[in-house]
């Protein structure tokens, strides 16, 4: 068995992507393995400029994760600043990886270059120091990852392996693996893009949250495409296509048989959406029990955070003796 790492920013809400793509194979994965999902709100620092508001977000998220199905007893799942180590092991990566590393990260390059109006964060240049702690303290094999974070695993490879050269044996090196597949969600309103929170507009995103009504009128005003056959055409039809993935992810179907059961692009609509509200019903149910009951809810992060600690002390303290840190 395997430990393996993901974790999950609690910056905007958590909408149907997520969901389908990644939350839902979280869940039908966390007996395969030793899985620890990390609430990493340090991380959401480099884009967090509002007071009062990152604490009802992680808290929020954790219910969330909570509530689609991940088991307290099976997972662990912690949120990363009630955890110290993280912050402490960082200090020693950013002294173990060089400044042309962190400055050929593509994703510090493409984020600085966005903003290169606005105020930058150090926080987005050190960032992958941070990310190395967090995978790192967990004796990680496995970081699932889609391609975009596959430097930030080469990265974390290479600081382990200079520390370990250093110093000694000490830190597990992790391995990128590609994640299962999950469903591919695209904006219902730009069918060419993924479902995401930094999209224009929110007509075209369906949030987990979102009440029956307003996920069934977002899908009865989804861009669909020319002509008015149902087939499954992921490049002549992408709004259709869209549609179909959605529905078989509900239904446990697959696109191409779905498609044969529709003839007309608003059944097809109008059956999405009641699919989708139905598959998420039972994840709002549990959220909302959870949200209101703020006592259950901290003692399953505190749970969780607790069985974290151990593993990440356990390493920290490590890396302190083979460096030579004068013990308190």
């Amino acid at each position: 068995m395997a430990r393996v790492l993901s974790c999950i920013q609690p910056t905007g809400d958590v909408h149907l992507g997520n969901y389908l793509g990644a939350l839902r194979n979280w869940v039908s994965g966390q007996r395969e393995n030793d899985v620890f999902h990390g609430i990493v709100d340090l991380h959401a620092l480099t884009v967090t400029e509002t007071p009062g508001v990152l604490g009802d977000q992680t808290l929020s998220l954790a219910a969330m994760l909570f509530a689609v199905g991940l088991d307290p007893d099976v997972a662990t799942i912690f949120v990363q600043s009630h955890l110290p180590q993280h912050s402490q092991l960082a200090w020693i990566m950013e002294c173990t990886v060089s400044f042309g590393e962190l400055s050929r990260m593509t994703q510090f390059k493409d984020k600085a270059a966005k903003r290169e109006s606005d105020f930058v964060s150090a926080g987005l240049f050190t960032y992958p120091a941070l990310q190395a702690a967090d995978i790192l303290l967990y004796d990680a094999q496995e970081v699932p990852v889609g391609d975009d974070q596959r430097q930030h695993i080469e990265i974390t490879r290479d600081i382990a392996i200079r520390f370990n050269h250093r110093f000694g044996d000490t830190f597990v090196l992790p391995k990128a693996v590609t994640p299962k597949a999950g469903a591919r969600v695209m904006d219902l309103q730009n069918p060419t893009a993924k479902m995401s929170k930094s999209a224009d507009g929110e007509a075209g995103i369906i949030y987990v949250l979102d009440e029956p009504a307003a996920i069934e009128r977002k899908f009865k005003r989804a861009v669909t495409d020319s002509g008015s056959e149902v087939v499954y055409d992921r490049a002549g039809k992408p709004g259709v296509a869209n549609l179909l993935e959605i529905l078989a992810a509900a239904t446990a179907s697959t696109p191409e048989a779905t498609a044969k059961n529709y003839t007309q692009y608003g059944a097809l609509k109008t059956a999405a959406g009641a699919a989708v509200v139905e598959m998420l019903a039972p994840i709002r149910r549990r959220y909302d029990e959870l949200i209101n009951d703020r006592g259950e809810l901290t003692r399953l992060v505190r749970r969780g955070d607790e069985r974290a600690e151990v593993v990440a002390a356990a390493t920290l303290a490590r890396a302190h003796a083979a460096i030579g840190v004068l013990p308190r």
